[in-house]
């Protein structure tokens, strides 16, 4: 069997031709050139791809993208790409989505992609506030945060996107950020290679209503203490010479220690491929800013892949419980099926 030759192609070839309209210093600039940067490099062809969105900033990201794209509903965008994929598994199919888009109205469509594991590229642009319509408070902004529709501060607990992606099972969860390419590049072919849903949780800034928001952790001058890098099969340790580590405690907790105190061998080592959650999700949780506070106040933050274990694919399933049936009981008739037992006649 002779290997099939995919065309190479350039950053060109996946960018279109539409004026990009976000405002001028948002991060949603530095992820759309990530991805085209990246799509040249995963071995497929525009015209097998596809990106669908939903609604919000970052769902204007089709246009800019010479692909096939649906720029979709409010929050519908993983139903609709749940449909695409299972009808045409030959497909890369791409989700584009923001914190508001996914996590409020969409929340349902989400967490059913996820559990069911349709083959997916799920991008989640988390901002932690409504940009399109300027600034309201959104499923993951703080408690306490202060804006058009929260004018004394958000009571709402907030949702981890990461912890929510863990909690409804999904095969590989990962979280970047929006300053870094290549770590945005590395993390978004990870999320591809992956057969079945792919959930990367970006930290993006919006520079017009909620600017600096993950300053605390992604600043040039702090990251360095505060990113802490996930690598399978490696210590989980981080800043300056890796002085300062994460541990897990005999009540199941992870704790961040230094190093020198406990022993190298004593730091947790990661393990992305673990099939149990749990330390995935405690991973999730130890990012999360303590949402107790009506200032954020934010602890050292993991980035990286946290799961990527192996499951049957939705649509593969699909397939397979297809062409059984089509084995067994020859071809449907759609006619028969209609007129069946349990039909009657109204006059």
């Amino acid at each position: 069997m002779t290997d099939v030759v995919v065309p190479l192609t350039t950053k060109k070839d996946w960018t279109s031709d539409q004026e990009v309209r976000w405002c001028p210093g948002c991060g949603d600039y530095g992820i759309l050139l990530a991805v085209q940067t990246l799509m040249p490099e995963l071995g497929v062809q525009p015209e097998n791809t596809v990106f669908i969105s939903g609604i919000g900033c970052s769902s204007r990201f089709p246009y800019y993208m010479n692909t096939y794209g649906i720029h979709s509903i409010h929050g519908r965008a993983p139903a609709i790409a749940t449909g695409v994929a299972v009808a045409r598994p030959d497909l890369d199919v791409w989700v584009i989505t923001g914190d508001g888009d996914a996590l409020s109205i969409g929340g349902n469509h989400l967490i059913h992609a996820l559990r069911r594991n349709v083959n997916l590229t799920i991008l989640l642009f988390n901002n932690r506030i409504y940009g399109l319509t300027k600034g309201q408070y959104s499923p993951t902004s703080e408690v306490g945060k202060v804006t058009k529709s929260t004018p004394m501060g958000s009571i709402d607990h907030p949702f981890s996107p990461l912890a929510l992606a863990l909690g409804a099972e999904a095969s590989f969860v990962a979280r970047t950020h929006d300053l870094d390419r290549k770590h945005m590049m590395e993390t978004f072919r990870a999320a591809h290679a992956h057969r079945g849903a792919s959930f990367v949780e970006i930290l993006q800034n919006c520079n017009v209503f909620n600017d600096g928001a993950f300053d605390q952790v992604t600043g040039r001058k702090v990251r360095g203490e505060m990113m802490i890098d996930l690598r399978h099969g490696e210590p989980i340790v981080f800043g300056e010479n890796g002085h300062a580590g994460v541990v897990m405690g005999s009540d199941g907790h992870l704790r961040i220690v230094e190093v020198a105190d406990v022993g190298l061998e004593a730091i947790l080592r990661h393990d992305a491929h673990r099939t149990d959650p749990s330390l995935a999700f405690a991973l999730a949780r130890l990012s999360a800013d303590d949402p107790g506070h009506s200032t954020a106040v934010w602890s050292p933050t993991p980035f990286g892949v946290f799961r990527d274990v192996e499951r049957p694919d939705y649509g593969s399933m699909v397939g397979a419980q297809l062409a059984e049936a089509s084995t067994k009981k020859g071809p449907g008739d759609l006619r028969t099926l209609l007129q069946s037992a349990g039909t009657w006649q109204v006059s």
